[in-house]
């Protein structure tokens, strides 16, 4: 616990040791404004947000999405809630914190993946809701609305996830019902992101470089920006718009589909003027569905540009996150997985 952000003194003046990054590796954001992510009211027609998604998942592998199906009064609740959880006395929250990765449900300093022994400056509440239960039973009973809020929540943004899939099979002939089953149902993974101001932005990150490994991910990204997307050989910095989401392609979506979309590189940058809060919603597949490209996608002169395997497979082969060898992991993913099925 002691680990635990929320316990650096507020009025600290440095990071400690183990937080500071190479210089070469915490190069900034771009500034230009001429480019942002692509915003998709999903209120249009059904044949307009389909070819948005497309686009956007071919050029960016992100994408924001406003209109969405989900009330103003689920984000707000789910937002305070989250924010009442870090804001509770550490006491309170100890019961929660665990170092151990195996554990479903825990409060944690840092990052999910195995790193080469840098640290960052986030603090994180992971829960999982599992299917096709959602039972929250084993979620933290601090606050006391916790449970509820967030298990409405979480329901609301899978379903989300699943009506942004089923466009995509729309969209590029598969089969209506691909993404349903053992590819999205192994359960609902929420990362609750706590970032506090750092006192050095430019030393450090929240999370590092790195592609999502699983279907799909929604992120409630908060009012203040943080969020930094890789886009041909720069970073881009996302500036949230009110009541959206953002969307961005796991590598299971990109092995799927042979490359022909993109799970794209991301970090979490920090401040030192305000706190920042997200929650990532991930669609897990089950650790023993076989993932590959589908045939749609293979062909003569298209050959399967990935190995077909069990998920459970797949991210222990991608569990560390490695800064030299940004940007893009999406290469390294290539390589390492190119071979006949």
């Amino acid at each position: 616990m002691e680990n635990m952000l929320h316990l650096t003194p507020a009025h600290a003046s440095s990071i400690p040791d183990g937080f500071l990054l190479p210089a070469d590796h915490l190069r900034p954001a771009t500034a230009a404004v001429a480019v942002s992510l692509p915003v998709i009211d999903m209120s249009q027609g059904r044949d307009e947000v389909r070819r948005a998604i497309l686009d956007a998942g071919k050029e960016h592998g992100f994408f924001q999405v406003v209109n969405h199906g989900v009330p103003e009064q689920v984000l707000r609740d789910m937002e305070a809630v989250c924010h009442e959880f870090f804001q509770m006395p550490a006491a309170d929250k100890a019961e929660f914190y665990s170092e151990d990765k195996s554990k479903p449900n825990r409060l944690f300093s840092g990052t999910n993946y195995e790193t080469l022994g840098e640290r960052y400056w986030r603090d994180c509440l992971r829960l999982v809701y599992p299917l096709p239960s959602g039972d929250t039973k084993d979620w933290p009973h601090k606050p006391q609305r916790l449970r509820e809020v967030v298990g409405n929540y979480t329901a609301l943004a899978r379903g989300l996830a699943m009506e942004i899939l089923r466009l995509l099979c729309e969209g590029m002939g598969l089969r209506p019902d691909y993404f349903v089953g053992d590819i999205s149902g192994g359960r609902v993974a929420l990362d609750i992101n706590s970032y506090p101001p750092c006192p050095d932005p430019s030393r450090t990150l929240g999370l590092p470089p790195h592609c999502d490994r699983d279907l799909i991910t929604i992120l409630l990204p908060g009012a203040v920006p943080g969020l930094e997307v890789a886009y041909r050989g720069d970073w881009i910095r996302v500036q949230p718009v009110p009541n959206s989401f953002v969307v961005n392609f796991g590598l299971q979506l990109e092995v799927v589909t042979n490359g022909t979309l993109k799970s794209v590189e991301h970090r979490a940058a920090t401040n030192s003027a305000a706190p920042r809060l997200s929650v990532a919603t991930f669609i897990v597949p089950v650790d023993d569905c076989v993932v590959g490209p589908a045939e749609e996608f293979v062909g003569e002169g298209n050959p399967p540009r990935y190995r077909t395997l069990r998920v459970g497979d797949f991210k222990r082969m991608h569990n560390v996150v490695n800064l030299g060898s940004s940007l893009n992991q999406i290469t390294n993913l290539k390589n390492n997985q190119q071979k006949e099925i």
